[in-house]
């Protein structure tokens, strides 16, 4: 039975989960095989109501590009988060297991991920977000050997991972989904009914070793692609979505 670190933001009510990272291969062939086996569970579902609100979908995305635009010390290439909804498949996948560790295990080297749950009171997903934002006290540019990664599974220390994924530079694209789950063991202990929040990320980040971003004048190191954009002191392309919504529909 895993217990959980004194510094937890709010142990037992609130609590996450971050991945970590060592090495990478092609994504888009991990999601090919993801989408071609779940394809019919997809689509009874997409049929039905979407496991997260256009308001809570919005929301997520808004308040990821307002804390990334104001990372400190400032970014020089962090690029401007769009959702996408190939990963929002993903996360509803996980969330509907309702298990609190990370997963699939099959495309935890191809995205990035932070877990949040609680219990109680509602709260909106942006709660967990800018909880896992402010990590950042734990952490000091650009060492994050401050923060122990490998926390909460095997706690020494503070965490900062789900921070440190928040603002991950290249990490540009986002889905989440959120689920109830009645009886979720948490911790070692068993919710009777969770709020349970997954997000995945694109190109993933919490690369071991490196640093989320260069240290720099905003947008002064955006790559090529973005042909000078800049947006709330973020790379910025102009596009809101990496999908279109009907595509789903």
């Amino acid at each position: 039975v895993q217990t959980c670190c004194a510094l937890l933001i709010q142990c037992f009510i609130q609590t996450a989960l971050a991945v970590v990272l060592t090495n990478s291969t092609g994504l888009e062939s991990i999601l090919d095989k993801y989408r071609n086996r779940d394809e019919e569970w997809w689509k009874a579902r997409s049929r039905g109501r979407r496991a997260i609100s256009q308001e809570d979908m919005h929301l997520i995305v808004d308040l990821h590009n307002k804390l990334r635009g104001q990372v400190y010390p400032p970014a020089s290439n962090m690029e401007y988060m769009m959702w996408d909804y190939e990963l929002e498949r993903s996360a509803e996948y996980w969330a509907h297991m309702c298990r609190w560790e990370h997963g699939p295990n099959h495309m935890l080297t191809q995205i990035g991920q932070n877990l949040g749950v609680h219990w109680g009171r509602d709260r909106p997903p942006t709660y967990h977000v800018q909880a896992w934002y402010d990590e950042v006290r734990h952490y000091s540019y650009p060492y994050s050997q401050e923060c122990n990664p490998h926390c909460p599974l095997r706690c020494s220390g503070p965490v900062c991972t789900h921070y440190t994924q928040l603002v991950w530079a290249t990490s540009n694209r986002i889905g989440c989904a959120i689920n109830v789950c009645y009886n979720m063991n948490v911790w070692g202990m068993i919710w009777a009914k969770a709020v349970y929040l997954v997000c995945n990320y694109s190109p993933p980040g919490n690369w071991w070793g490196h640093a989320p971003y260069k240290y720099g004048t905003p947008c002064s190191a955006c790559p090529a692609s973005y042909a000078g954009g800049c947006r709330d002191n973020l790379c910025y392309k102009g596009i809101t979505f990496f999908f279109t919504f009907h595509h789903f529909v």
